[in-house]
């Protein structure tokens, strides 16, 4: 299928929305999962977007910005994930991994913009030095409105303008090929949790793995749906009891601290 000029538009929106939205890290629209679904949405195949989105939300959830190591850009891993699936007809899996080299574009992008933008920085040293709160504002608004704009321009040239060469592209790949792009979109989910549990794993959260692993494995369930669930509950338990804990802790302190200044005024 192919993408309308408004279409194109539309996703150049998205892409804008969820770049600022990247800066910030305010609503994580900039995941993939949120990305595909609103492309989904601006492409008239929700259905399409929620699957690339939940591929992709997969495959990019330990990819984590460390020190100077950038990952793979994932606002535009699922937003071409949809767009290639959508185009050219192949699978989610199958698309994530053709999605790959525009992550690693979009990612180049990000790294320019984050050098050059070592003189806004000093710029904005200089209007706070002044106390020019309107050319501070401007300054940082400026910067970040331009990359987005970036980002907005090269989703629009990836999924517009260039979906015709993409999609012949794609064609000329053998049945072999596609189908070596489908078993590395499939395993990429599983690396990405794996990278998430390097991070996350520690000793008092393995039962909360092997709770889930069972649930997985030998309760027949439908769908991932009732272990969320119950991931949610055993989440807002422990929440109660370490907020009880806290409770209690500052409780003791506050007597502890009262009772001191009793001594103090005692012995005076």
């Amino acid at each position: 299928m192919e993408i309308a000029l408004v279409q194109g538009l539309l996703l150049a929106l998205v892409a804008f929305i969820c770049a600022l939205d990247q800066v910030f890290e305010a609503f994580y629209w900039f995941r993939p999962l949120v990305v595909s679904f609103f492309a989904g949405i601006m492409l008239g195949d929700m259905q399409l977007g929620i699957a690339c989105g939940a591929v992709a939300e997969l495959s990019y959830l330990g990819l984590l910005t460390v020190g100077g190591t950038v990952p793979p850009d994932p606002l535009m891993a699922g937003l071409m994930t949809v767009v290639i699936a959508y185009t050219t007809g192949q699978s989610a899996e199958a698309a994530l991994g053709l999605s790959l080299p525009f992550a690693l574009l979009a990612q180049w992008l990000g790294i320019f913009f984050n050098t050059v933008y070592v003189s806004v920085a000093h710029k904005c040293d200089a209007c706070a030095a002044a106390g020019d709160a309107k050319a501070f504002n401007r300054t940082v608004w400026g910067a970040l409105i331009l990359k987005a704009g970036a980002v907005a321009l090269l989703a629009f040239l990836c999924s517009f303008a260039l979906q015709a060469p993409l999609q012949a592209f794609v064609n000329t790949f053998p049945v072999w090929l596609v189908h070596g792009f489908e078993v590395a979109g499939g395993i990429l989910p599983a690396v990405g949790l794996g990278l998430l549990l390097m991070v996350m794993l520690k000793s008092s959260n393995i039962a909360y793995l092997f709770l889930g692993f069972i649930m997985a494995t030998f309760m027949n369930l439908p769908n991932v749906l009732p272990i969320a669930i119950a991931a949610v509950c055993l989440a807002y338990i422990n929440f109660v009891h370490e907020k009880k804990g806290d409770d209690a802790i500052a409780l003791a302190t506050s007597s502890h601290s009262d009772t001191d200044g009793s001594d103090d005024d005692d012995d005076i």
